[in-house]
């Protein structure tokens, strides 16, 4: 089986259950959005929900992804930036409980966290502060690291770091890894479309989109954007929600039925659509059997909380799906 090496924002996902607004409305949270802060109201934060109940995991969305493909049983390593404290080694423990092999930078700033609190009906309010994910520089990253590895999975919220992710595509396609890239946000898209069109064009081999994401960078819709990215890179995957996902490779277009789910919470689906797609590509798996397995994720990981599936589900996904 190929080796696969991510890189992303290294966060540490809080998630906190609350009975009310009470608590939003003392910070100053407006319900449902998503606010980033800065060292000093994290720690606020942090502190004012100390005693109460919370479920801490790693989280950053190639982390996810990374984790999701550990979890089925793929060799993985991930790079990220985190601080040298306590959420820095939660995250490190996170990786290597799971066999994923860290590759982490770290830093005198605070590892970043995303804390979301979740209303009883499951809405969801994020405060999020990036701290050391954001200072990662290029010179931090090791090529050497990339001799272990066949792809690298790259998340499109580091495209904000021109440097970093083209730096890293270079070095990737020197040492003879395939890339894979997930767009992440059409505001991104929207705002780096050039710069985005060139990564593509020149060194992205496999690239993940969802509606919006993709028509930001085609100006067209499904099957129509699908084509249309495929022009610029050889794997081209359009995730169109409950009308499931399109994946060209090889010049055929594959239509992936979307699977049954009580929907409670979405996030992490796109990361763990990755890990799937991801896991069959690395196995040789043809375009229908990697999406229905990636379809499969997604709709089992939206019926929890989260971005991380229990453990029994992992169980059942082996024995059902591998």
């Amino acid at each position: 089986m190929k080796k696969i090496l991510g890189i992303g924002n290294a966060l540490v996902d809080i998630l906190v259950h609350i009975d009310n607004d009470d608590i939003l409305n003392r910070l100053g949270l407006q319900k449902g959005g998503m606010e980033m802060i800065d060292a000093q109201r994290k720690r606020e934060i942090l502190e004012l929900i100390a005693k109460m109940p919370q479920t801490i995991a790693t989280g950053g969305s190639t982390s996810n992804t990374i984790h999701g493909l550990a979890r089925l049983g793929a060799k993985a390593g991930y790079i990220g930036k985190v601080g040298n404290d306590e959420m820095g080694r939660l995250f490190r423990e996170g990786c290597t409980r799971f066999g994923v092999i860290p590759h982490l930078i770290e830093s005198e700033e605070d590892t970043g966290v995303a804390i979301t609190f979740i209303s009883p009906n499951a809405e969801r309010t994020f405060a999020t502060y990036l701290g050391a994910a954001a200072t990662m520089q290029p010179n931090q990253v090791d090529a050497q690291i990339f001799d272990n590895y066949d792809i690298i999975h790259i998340e499109g919220y580091l495209i904000f770091n021109h440097d970093l992710i083209l730096d890293v595509c270079k070095k990737a396609k020197e040492h003879g890894l395939q890339i894979s890239m997930d767009m992440a946000s059409y505001n991104l898209i929207e705002s780096n479309l050039d710069f985005v069109k060139m990564l593509l064009r020149d060194y992205v081999d496999i690239i993940f989109a969802n509606e919006e994401e993709a028509k930001a960078f085609t100006g067209v819709e499904q099957v129509e954007a699908l084509h249309a990215l495929s022009e610029h890179c050889p794997i081209a995957i359009v995730k169109v929600g409950k009308d499931g996902s399109y994946i060209k490779m090889n010049g055929e277009v594959t239509a992936i039925a979307p699977v049954d789910a009580q929907r409670i919470d979405t996030t992490g689906a796109g990361d763990i659509y990755a890990s799937g797609f991801l896991y069959g590509y690395m196995n040789d798996y043809d375009a229908l059997k990697s999406g229905n397995l990636a379809s499969y994720l997604s709709a089992r990981l939206i019926e929890y909380v989260g971005a991380k599936l229990p453990d029994e589900e992992w169980v059942k996904i082996k024995e059902e799906e591998l």
